[in-house]
């Protein structure tokens, strides 16, 4: 993890700073509100912000339901409820704005998920730093033969200290002709003043998709939710995957009955269709089901008897 002098200067100040209010905070987010938590061999996440807690969630979920409510007889019960049936737009009131670093080929998949605010450091407007992803050994893996777009085996020996060797030459190689093609170095300073250089939102397009890129993220925790449902899943990409832990435990110390609950009904629970429901019924009642019989594809059925624990 890189910070910039700027960047360390700022977090320094920022946690430096004391302020009265009367709105909820979370203790356990405060300790380490604007540090950054490494991510990857450059990257990382940091809180910048954040509105609302769990009792946010349930006063909201309170005024929308009423009296309703009253048979539910502690927050966690209801966050429970709210969560197991659906009911989504209570996490809604609650925000969460984090300062992202993360490299270019990871960041494309993550805008994915249109459902948060988004500005990112802009590569017309200033030099990218010198800084690449390059996976660690364990992670340099073939191609899957089940899963097209997941990884296979580890690659090992020679072929993997090849494919590190080229990652690192590439990179390395497209940043000196992006800084010649711009003739500037990282701080804007010309190199040849007998050169024009190109301009910055056409040098960038030399860059490997392994450089860095920031940006601030900021989404509410209904959506940041169902984005760590897909993203720290295990089928996930690691790379992804890696910042949607670190933000995970984030979650964690912001809204603990509303993480616990997620790692109960959506981290740790399925999802069955009906032909899975009724293969389970018939499993429950002693019957024997085959995969035809059950009307499920086969891929369904494989998952489902994974689930089960069923070999």
């Amino acid at each position: 993890m890189d910070l910039t002098p700027h960047q360390k200067q700022e977090i320094k100040e920022s946690r430096a700073a004391k302020f009265e209010t009367r709105r909820v905070t979370s203790a356990a987010l405060e300790e380490i509100l604007y540090n950054p938590i490494p991510v990857l061999d450059h990257g990382f996440v940091r809180v910048i912000d954040y509105m609302g807690d769990d009792a946010a969630i349930v006063q909201a979920a309170r005024v929308s339901y009423g009296k309703g409510t009253k048979k539910v007889s502690d927050d966690a019960g209801l966050i429970n409820y709210l969560l197991r049936h659906r009911h989504t737009t209570p996490f809604e009131m609650c925000e969460i704005k984090y300062h992202v670093k993360v490299p270019i080929f990871i960041a494309r998949q993550w805008i994915r998920h249109r459902t948060a605010n988004v500005n990112e450091y802009s590569a017309r407007y200033s030099v990218l730093d010198r800084e690449f992803y390059i996976p660690s050994a364990d992670q340099l893996a073939m191609q899957s033969k089940q899963n097209h777009q997941g990884r296979g085996e580890v690659l090992e020996g020679e072929e993997a200290q090849h494919v590190l060797d080229l990652l690192k030459e590439d990179a390395t190689r497209n940043y000196d002709h992006y800084i010649e093609m711009l003739n500037e170095d990282p701080d804007g300073n010309i190199i040849d003043e007998e050169r024009g250089g190109l301009a910055r939102e056409l040098a960038r397009m030399n860059l490997t998709l392994n450089a860095y890129t920031q940006w601030y993220w900021k989404i509410d925790l209904h959506n940041l939710l169902h984005f760590l449902s897909l993203r720290a899943d295990a089928h996930a990409q690691y790379e992804i995957r890696v910042y949607a832990d670190a933000m995970l435990d984030t979650v964690k110390r912001w809204v603990p009955i509303a993480h616990k609950a997620f790692l109960q009904y959506r981290v740790g629970g399925v999802t069955l269709s009906a032909a899975a429901l009724e293969t389970v019924k018939k499993m429950l009642a002693g019957k024997q089901v085959s995969q035809e019989a059950s009307k499920m594809s086969n891929r369904e059925w494989r998952e489902l008897m994974e689930t089960l624990g069923i070999e």
